[in-house]
């Protein structure tokens, strides 16, 4: 266990950024299910709607540096493409 000042305290603020970090990769991983439940049954409209959810969660994670923005990218990109390619 840390013993200086300086090394408590970062201890501290990495057991705060952890449970954030949990926090939001949790809320991504369901917004992703969501989103690929809703392609599955093929409902367009429903699934662009997920799709927003997801990617305003994925942007956000991307803004508190919890996930890389390459990444963030690229799973918006690949959902944004399935979504887009399900007939009416």
């Amino acid at each position: 266990m840390a013993t200086h000042k300086s090394a408590i305290k970062r201890h501290k603020q990495n057991l705060k950024r952890r449970a954030r970090n949990a926090a939001v990769a949790s809320a991504i991983r369901t917004a992703i299910k969501q989103v690929k439940e809703t392609i599955a049954k093929g409902d367009k409209e429903s699934a662009l709607t997920s799709l927003a959810k997801a990617a305003r969660l994925l942007d956000k994670a991307v803004s508190k540096k919890t996930l890389h923005r390459n990444n963030a990218s690229r799973k918006i990109s690949r959902f944004t493409a399935v979504v887009n390619s399900i007939a009416k």
